[in-house]
């Protein structure tokens, strides 16, 4: 879906309802919204400067050396990722994961949320840095193989996370129009409660129906998420 960050959803671009939400977050120091240097990317720093969070311009294809650009510029030591099409994803879990590091900082490099309902990945600085130098391509799309099929970084997973955040058959991602339906469909139905995880689990509990929109376009989106991994593991061999 081109644009998808910017379209309208239910009155307010998709990616604004993401930003009020990790403006609640209890354990980040910063929020930083990156982008690209393309003109069209423009509103999304229009965007960062309406809700009072810092932006970052980079790389329009490689990932990876945007992330790098915005830790050095804002000192970043460690950081939650956090995809803008990953609408309903719940910040409780980021700070799960920044909780999990900060004590234990010089022993893990990579905080694995691989299979979630939205994959979390928490990185250091330190291991973005050695990938950037070791990588043999600049489209990083897909990011996870850089830090977890290589022997070079300490890796985990997050730890003693509720069953909630254990995918089912719910998808929570943007990248179809029938995702933006659903969407849509589960902020009305939630009215003025907060769009909260365990509020949207609760409907979609009361309302199954509202999963059926766009669920079956998961084995689609794997496909071609499976696609981007091995030309990535082609480029790197």
């Amino acid at each position: 879906m081109p644009n998808k960050s910017t379209l309208d959803l239910c009155g307010k671009s998709s990616i604004e309802w993401l930003i009020e939400n990790m403006k609640t977050s209890k354990s980040a120091d910063r929020i930083i919204l990156c982008t690209t240097c393309r003109v069209e990317d423009d509103i999304l720093c229009d965007l960062a400067v309406k809700h009072e969070i810092q932006y970052f311009r980079g790389s329009s294809e490689d990932k990876l050396s945007r992330w790098l650009g915005a830790c050095e510029k804002f000192n970043v030591d460690f950081f939650v990722n956090v995809d803008g099409d990953d609408l309903f994803f719940d910040i409780d879990l980021a700070d799960r994961v920044i909780d999990q590091w900060t004590p234990r900082g010089d022993y893990v490099d990579f905080i694995d949320g691989h299979g979630l309902y939205n994959d979390v990945y928490g990185i250091t600085k330190r291991a973005l840095e050695e990938v950037c130098r070791i990588k043999g391509t600049d489209d990083t799309e897909y990011i996870r193989p850089y830090f977890t099929e290589t022997d070079r970084f300490e890796v985990e997973p997050p730890k003693g996370l509720p069953e909630k955040y254990l995918k089912t058959d719910a998808r929570m991602t943007l990248d179809y129009p029938d995702d933006l339906a659903f969407f849509e469909e589960v902020i009305h139905g939630l009215g003025s409660s907060p769009l909260t995880l365990d509020n949207v689990l609760h409907l979609l509990e009361i309302r199954p129906e509202v999963k059926k929109i766009n669920n079956h376009l998961e084995n689609e989106w794997k496909e071609n998420q499976e696609k981007i991994k091995r030309l990535i593991l082609k480029d790197e061999e």
